[in-house]
């Protein structure tokens, strides 16, 4: 393992999908995350994906495994991603942007919250949903 470029320790959501290849494309040229691993099996299903989010953290998925011992239905996962600064390819309105292009399905148009986030959500193709805003969460009490 490389630690010098290992991540920190954070949260990592996990989720699988009866179509993991074209999760991932959604993810990657939609929404704006990273590829850093795709393993397969022999079969073509995929056995572990790592997704980097470009501003920090990222995502784990696979193909659905029913009988698995870690086991999501596909299509029942929601995540809050916080975008990029404008102009960093993962900026709110690139990601609108690109979403409209791609024909994805959007839940909620690019809007501005009643605490200041510029926020849209879309469905991925498995059903899953994603908000994508600029709130940041507000400052840890513990630092």
């Amino acid at each position: 393992m490389d630690t010098d470029r290992t991540p920190q320790a954070q949260v990592w959501p996990t989720l699988q999908a009866h179509d993991a290849p074209a999760l991932i494309d959604f993810l990657v040229d939609v929404v704006g995350f990273r590829r850093n691993t795709v393993m397969t099996e022999e079969d073509g299903r995929v056995a572990h994906a790592q997704l980097d989010w470009p501003p920090g953290g990222g995502i784990m998925l696979g193909s659905h495994k029913p009988d698995g011992e870690w086991s999501r239905q596909p299509g029942t996962f929601g995540g809050y991603v916080v975008a990029g600064d404008s102009g960093s390819g993962v900026g709110v309105e690139e990601i609108e942007d690109r979403a409209s292009r791609a024909g994805a399905m959007v839940v909620a148009p690019l809007r501005v919250t009643d605490y200041g986030s510029r926020e849209l959500v879309l469905a991925d193709p498995e059903g899953n949903l994603w908000s994508i805003g600029t709130y940041r969460g507000e400052p840890r009490a513990d630092l």
